[in-house]
């Protein structure tokens, strides 16, 4: 006679260390996500305004330049994913439990949310200008219509979870592709051109200013932040998908490394697109350093169908970012100073820098490509700690880092650094 379900299930072997139960058995697909969110950041219009500048400008000069950023992208995501998969806090909670010193704990918090408030300024500026470009809404206007979009998103991860916010963002960064890599089939990039730019080399104090902005739209500190925060909301707290309860640490954390290679695949490819186009039909062109420029060069040149999915590319990647940023932001201040505020008192306290900015009639694409310098300058504070802390058997015990991984990471940090020092020479010293 068989055994009832229940006599059955008193015999399985109990799950292993590190496994919790699981509801029912997880699909390899639905534990992909998080990376995929957290990737938006590498989308964001500080990295249009970054690359376009930089192909408008130099041609396929700095192309080594957004695939190094990518590849050592991908090595930080992966670690800050792991931080969250393995402990089940972010990194900003990890820091806030870390940091005795209130005082330390609050300065650190001050550098990170002025990293947060530069993100903001980027992504608010760039669903301005797009809604201008496409309707004529004015700045201003745009810029308190991108906030209060950002703000409905934010809603849906609160009230709906950590899935539902997945599905819409993920929704949104389809059009952003299709919109950035439409027009490089359009007008197609000189193969040798691209080759020659794979070569390091700068060419003056304005090209090691544009590296550095790329770079630090590419390697952003919030999304260092947030995807650790994303990872654990999905897989430790009670809001996760039943099929994301009682997976083995191991198996999350193969399918996390496809998450973020399939994400950062996409961005590196997005990202390259948009520099690409730049060199192949902005090159020389007068006014196509900026968004505006471009937008109107691409319209006149290529035709309108390019220029208007450049657009809705540009206006899909100010909702999604802006999101993510907000995102970061209430997970910073709730790691390192153990508080929360409204939701709404948060996102209008935020977004008084960049319609302060709009207001003010600051050239929007000057400012995008200042707030990508600034957010460079945010990484060592995010990416030194995340190393040391990932490296730590205390932290991660068996997951710690290898020694190679942790050789890589010292080395990303140093790079990032010395080239942020470069670059302060440079400017301050008039080379």
């Amino acid at each position: 006679m068989p055994k009832s379900s229940d006599a059955l299930a008193s015999t399985q072997t109990p799950p292993p260390p590190g496994a919790r139960t699981p509801r029912r058995p997880g699909r390899a697909a639905w534990l992909l996500g998080p990376a995929l969110v957290a990737g938006v950041a590498y989308l964001d219009p500080g990295n249009v305004a970054s690359n376009m500048t930089a192909g408008a400008r130099y041609g396929y000069l700095l192309v080594w330049v957004v695939v190094l950023g990518n590849v050592l992208a991908w090595l930080i995501q992966y670690l800050s994913a792991k931080l969250g998969v393995v402990t089940g806090r972010s990194l900003a909670e990890t820091l806030g439990e870390r940091i005795r010193n209130r005082w330390g704990r609050r300065a650190y918090w001050l550098q990170a949310e002025l990293v947060a408030m530069a993100t903001d300024i980027a992504e608010v500026i760039g669903g301005a200008v797009a809604l201008w470009l496409l309707f004529g809404v004015p700045l201003l206007w745009g810029g308190l219509a991108t906030g209060a979009v950002s703000l409905a998103l934010l809603l849906v991860q609160q009230r709906r979870g950590a899935r539902s916010f997945e599905f819409v963002v993920i929704g949104l960064l389809l059009i952003i592709a299709f919109g950035f890599t439409y027009g490089v089939f359009a007008s197609p990039p000189d193969a040798a051109g691209v080759a020659a730019g794979l070569l390091p080399r700068f060419e003056g104090t304005d090209s090691v200013l544009l590296a550095a902005s790329i770079l630090g739209a590419t390697i952003m500190p919030h999304a260092i932040y947030a995807h650790s925060a994303l990872a654990r909301d999905r897989f430790t707290a009670d809001t996760a998908a039943p099929a994301d309860r009682g997976i083995a640490t191991p198996r999350l954390l193969r399918a996390t490394r496809w998450d973020v290679t399939i994400a950062l695949a996409i961005a590196g490819t997005v990202n390259l697109a948009i520099l690409l186009l730049a060199a192949s039909a902005l090159a020389g062109v007068p006014g196509t350093d900026s968004l505006e420029g471009a937008y109107a060069a691409l319209r006149d040149g290529i035709g309108p169908v390019v220029a208007t999915l450049f657009a809705v590319g540009l206006l899909a990647s100010g909702l999604a970012s802006t999101a993510v940023g907000a995102y970061a932001g209430a997970e910073i201040m709730h790691g390192l100073l153990r508080v929360r505020i409204p939701l709404l008192a948060r996102r209008l306290i935020t977004l008084v820098p960049a319609l302060a900015i709009l207001a003010a009639g600051v050239d929007p694409t000057l400012a995008l490509v200042l707030s990508q310098v600034v957010l460079s300058f945010g990484i060592p504070f995010a990416l030194v700690p995340l190393v040391a802390l990932t490296a730590r058997r205390d932290v991660l015990g068996a997951y710690r880092n290898r020694v190679l991984t942790t050789a890589v990471g010292v080395a990303a940090s140093v790079f990032l650094i010395t080239l942020n020092l470069v670059l302060l020479w440079l400017v301050f010293s008039g080379g």
